[in-house]
């Protein structure tokens, strides 16, 4: 069973930069592909970012790559997302996710209860 706190969402203006984190309860975090996912008002949860327990490669949707980081520190079981350049278009509420597999655009067995980040124009 793993826990999953998210923290960092607020209000930035759009081109500001956030860096949320998420905290995992555990002894396997290491072990875990973690993710970030968000939902915006009537839309539904779309794959933003993920980490595989490998670190070789990280994933990203087209509409956030080169602008978000994703990063994780396994010696304080916690995962990143840097979000640098953003836009309107990124007001959402932020999940973390984790999983005991390798896919890494779905399928996740736990989530955090999520953070609201908000960009205005």
């Amino acid at each position: 069973q793993v826990q999953l706190v998210e923290s960092g969402g607020g209000l930035v203006q759009a081109g500001g930069s956030l860096r949320l984190s998420c905290a995992a309860s555990g002894r396997t975090f290491s072990s875990y592909t973690m993710a970030w996912f968000r939902q915006a008002p009537g839309k539904e949860r779309e794959f933003v970012a993920a980490i595989p327990r490998s670190v070789v490669k990280t994933f990203y949707a087209d509409s956030v790559k080169g602008r978000f980081t994703i990063s994780r520190d396994n010696a304080k079981n916690t995962v990143y997302l840097q979000m640098n350049s953003l836009k309107p278009e990124d007001t959402a509420i932020y999940y973390c996710a984790a999983k005991d597999g390798a896919y890494v655009y779905s399928n996740y067995d736990y989530w955090g209860q999520g953070t609201q980040v908000t960009v205005s124009s």
